[in-house]
């Protein structure tokens, strides 16, 4: 289990670092789920909107919580970083690869990120092992 652990988990000294590795080995998770969901349902890809922000709110909430449990002091501060990083990328992967036009509706997702990953990082410092 230990090995395991080491290979999945890897310990990465940077607190936003860290919270970012988390955050998408989560969000990859979650995307997984989902896609069994559609595949195994009779939804459609257009049913899934909320659920795709279920899952991003998920992984930013974890990614907050390792950043701010790597931190040990200013969990909000990491996982507000961490929060805003991850809206950051998502936008931009979206942007390069979809071909998806930037807006300013596109500042409220990173705002809401970096909301979403402080309430994780205050999480994370204050469920630390003592």
């Amino acid at each position: 289990m230990h090995l395991l652990r080491k290979l999945l988990l890897p310990n990465i000294g940077n607190p936003v670092l860290s919270g970012l590795v988390r955050a998408f080995m989560w969000m990859l998770l979650g995307a997984f789920a989902l896609s069994l969901l559609l595949w195994g349902s009779g939804l459609t890809e257009h049913d899934l909107s909320l659920y795709t922000y279920v899952v991003h709110a998920i992984a930013i909430i974890f990614g907050g919580w390792a950043s701010g449990r790597r931190a040990s002091s200013k969990g909000w501060y990491q996982g507000c970083l961490t929060g805003a990083f991850y809206g950051a990328i998502v936008l931009l992967i979206g942007f390069l690869a979809l071909d998806a036009s930037l807006r300013a509706a596109d500042l409220l997702w990173i705002a809401a990120a970096a909301l979403i990953g402080a309430v994780g990082g205050i999480l994370g410092v204050n469920f630390q092992k003592a």
